[in-house]
């Protein structure tokens, strides 16, 4: 059933109408794997190679591979990389030395968000790595063209994949394939290491709340990368797991999804990504209004809840306070495998948004009682 709506939601979000879909390097080994494979953001992506369940449970228990290699990778270089990016992005990438990494934002003027990335630093002041979005890859170049302070932005994504490996497994089952180099590759930090004479970059970040690596690597190179962690991860219990358990895994960490709980009318204050606004930086798209919201406070609140009574949340469900008003609309919602219990994440209004707030969830025209719960809802080590 889940993975159902997730594959209405892809299609209703993501999916152009009308394109051919794009295939990443690694479809064939998809299709030797037998997964099922479906229409995400333009690609065909596979969504689950045996069950969502048993995928989601064996990353957290050992260790899963991910394609990847739908994201966008845009490099900015120059003597005026840094000035751009500084302009770009909400966070400070002047602290950012070789070999670090940041998450932060793509704002709009309005304060809305073009969509959120990672900003990786090649070389300070002079060439960074900005992973974007799948569903955003192209509105985002353009984007960062338009608003350019002179640095050279190059659209690469179509030469490179990414495979992100993710459990408590995960640094030894690269250690294995990559070399022992990545047991020193620290959070938000990355290492070029030589792969089979490929430069690859092995970067200590991913999406599942997990340890783990994702790797950027040359599309004509990560076929033999993907059969060899495969290969030599059987002791590790490894996994190719699928979209479906790609977004049952983030939304028990609470990370935000592009199209769900952030869009272009969204400011990140009320999403909780305050912390990656640095509003002393100096000027930057979108600053006035993110300024205002931060000193005038939220209208709404992103917030993780828990059912209370029997019933799964799902996108776009409308949420009522006790008295029956709307007070706001659940973002994104799931069966917790890790818990065996329903969760979800939503705005709501601000005065009803404290922990232990409680409220309902409309689900088939029924009011099913919730409660807002600390987040992550799993916590890791």
């Amino acid at each position: 059933m889940y993975v159902k709506q997730l594959l209405r939601r892809c299609n209703e979000i993501l999916s152009p109408k009308g394109q051919v879909m794009k295939r990443t390097a690694l479809y064939e080994e998809h299709i030797k794997a037998n997964a099922r494979m479906v229409d995400f953001a333009g690609w065909e992506m596979p969504v689950q190679y045996t069950s969502l369940m048993d995928e989601h449970k064996n990353v957290r228990k050992h260790v899963g591979l991910f394609d990847v290699s739908h994201m966008g990778e845009v490099f900015v270089r120059g003597e005026k990389a840094l000035e751009t990016l500084q302009y770009l992005t909400t966070n400070d990438v002047s602290v950012l030395n070789e070999g670090q990494a940041q998450y932060s934002l793509l704002p709009n003027h309005e304060g809305g968000l073009v969509d959120d990335i990672i900003v990786y630093c090649i070389k300070k002041n002079a060439e960074y790595l900005v992973c974007v979005n799948a569903s955003n890859a192209d509105k985002d170049f353009a984007w960062m063209q338009k608003h350019n302070k002179g640095a050279h932005i190059e659209n690469e994504s179509g030469i490179w994949s990414q495979i992100a490996i993710q459990g408590p497994a995960a640094i030894d089952l690269a250690a294995k394939v990559l070399g022992d180099e990545v047991r020193s590759i620290a959070g938000f930090h990355f290492k070029f290491i030589n792969y089979k004479g490929s430069k690859v970059i092995v970067a200590a970040t991913g999406y599942t709340g997990e340890k783990g690596f994702e790797v950027f690597v040359k599309n004509d190179f990560v076929a033999v990368l993907w059969q060899d962690l495969i290969a030599k991860g059987k002791n590790e219990n490894v996994m190719p797991i699928g979209l479906g358990a790609r977004d049952t895994l983030r939304t028990e960490m609470k990370y935000s999804l592009y199209g769900n709980e952030i869009d272009d009318t969204t400011n990140p204050i009320e999403a909780g990504l305050g912390w990656v606004v640095k509003l002393t930086k100096g000027d930057f798209i979108g600053k006035e209004p993110m300024q205002k919201m931060k000193e005038q406070g939220v209208q709404r609140k992103l917030v993780g809840f828990k059912m209370l009574d029997k019933g799964i949340p799902r996108h776009g469900y409308k949420l009522f306070s006790l008295n029956n008003e709307p007070i706001g609309v659940v973002t994104s919602g799931t069966m917790s495998p890790s818990l065996d219990e329903p969760i979800g994440i939503g705005y709501l209004r601000e005065s009803v948004s404290s922990i232990g707030s409680q409220f309902y969830v409309e689900i088939r025209n029924r009011m099913v009682k919730a409660e807002v719960v600390k987040t992550p809802f799993l916590m890791r080590s």
